[in-house]
């Protein structure tokens, strides 16, 4: 399974980005998939989940109400629409797939990972 991610650039406080994560692999829909990110200096944090079917998604405290994760199946494609940023939410942007249904929050549940994309937040 290889996971390419994209979207990351800069954008001012208040603006919106989206990122997509677009994935090969077979059984694309049993796979739960997830966004991470990680700040200089910082470890690495869970941003959001959606299990493999999308009936279902989680979120970090500090993205709800402002990112939402979805997924297109039939174009093995996830995506993050991210609203209302914040300079807090400057970082890496990893997305990662999941043998798992749905693997939730935590990261030794992903089984691949992306490159990462650079998100970008200015005051």
């Amino acid at each position: 399974v290889q996971l390419q991610a994209s979207g990351g650039g800069l954008v001012q406080a208040g603006g919106s980005l989206r990122l997509s994560c677009a994935t090969s692999g077979r059984a694309w829909n049993s796979r739960g998939m997830g966004w991470f990110r990680q700040a200089p200096g910082k470890e690495r944090e869970f941003v959001a989940a959606i299990r493999g079917s999308g009936g279902s998604s989680d979120y970090a405290d500090s993205v709800k109400g402002r990112f939402t994760i979805s997924r297109d199946n039939a174009k093995n494609t996830v995506h993050l629409q991210m609203n209302s940023l914040e300079p807090e939410d400057t970082a890496v942007y990893y997305c990662a797939c999941s043998e798992l249904e749905f693997p939730g929050k935590w990261a030794s549940r992903y089984d691949y990972w992306g490159q990462g994309t650079q998100v970008t937040v200015s005051s």
